[in-house]
């Protein structure tokens, strides 16, 4: 367990800092939260290198469990249109988040021997891509209402033109492509401190 601590802990404060900084928008689209979230799949990442698919996956049930408590409190706090989280969102974050991590975690363990890059990338793609679709989609799709009655989702569900320019889609259309676009973004991003950490756990094994 001791082996896998930085690891938990690096998730917790992923996660922790992320479902604050949904809180923030950016524009019209996004929030600071989306920025943040990806690096989810960096740590998990980082784990099953170093130490395997079955640590990733305890590091990944660590951080659904934070994600739980944060959704828990967020259900408390009442804000201008009601709680910060609503069970929708409660819902959709928690599977987006465990389906989403550990498709990456077997992505990522399938695709360990390739190049450097492929399973990092490709891992956090596909999840990125699952993590957008289930959690706009069970938070605010007018076909899964039956979910939470009295939740109004009608902000949500208004028809605007995709991304402000494009054919006129549900608002949370456009905000999960927004999320989606960050999200894989920033995964590229990613890329550089994994080759970074790898190259230097490498260096003092060596």
């Amino acid at each position: 367990m001791n082996k896998l601590l930085p690891g938990v802990l690096a998730m917790a404060i992923v996660v922790v800092v992320s479902n604050i900084l949904v809180q923030y928008p950016i524009g019209q689209w996004l929030t600071w939260g989306a920025f943040t979230y990806p690096f989810a799949f960096l740590v998990s990442e980082l784990v099953n290198r170093f130490h395997g698919v079955q640590a990733a996956r305890r590091v990944v049930y660590a951080g659904f469990v934070v994600g739980l408590i944060c959704s828990l409190i967020g259900t408390q706090i009442i804000g201008e249109y009601g709680p910060l989280v609503t069970l929708r969102v409660a819902i959709g974050s928690g599977v987006a988040f465990l389906v989403a991590q550990l498709l990456d975690v077997s992505v990522f363990d399938r695709l360990r021997r390739s190049a450097w890059w492929r399973a990092p990338f490709l891992g956090s793609f596909f999840g990125s891509s699952v993590d957008t679709l289930l959690f706009f989609s069970i938070a605010f799709s007018a076909t899964l209402v039956w979910i939470e009655p009295g939740n109004d989702i009608s902000w949500a569900v208004e028809s605007v033109p995709l991304l402000g320019f494009g054919p006129a889609v549900p608002l949370w259309v456009s905000l999960g492509c927004a999320d989606w676009g960050v999200k894989v973004a920033v995964d590229i991003i990613a890329l550089m401190p994994f080759r970074a950490i790898v190259a230097k756990y490498a260096a003092r094994v060596a």
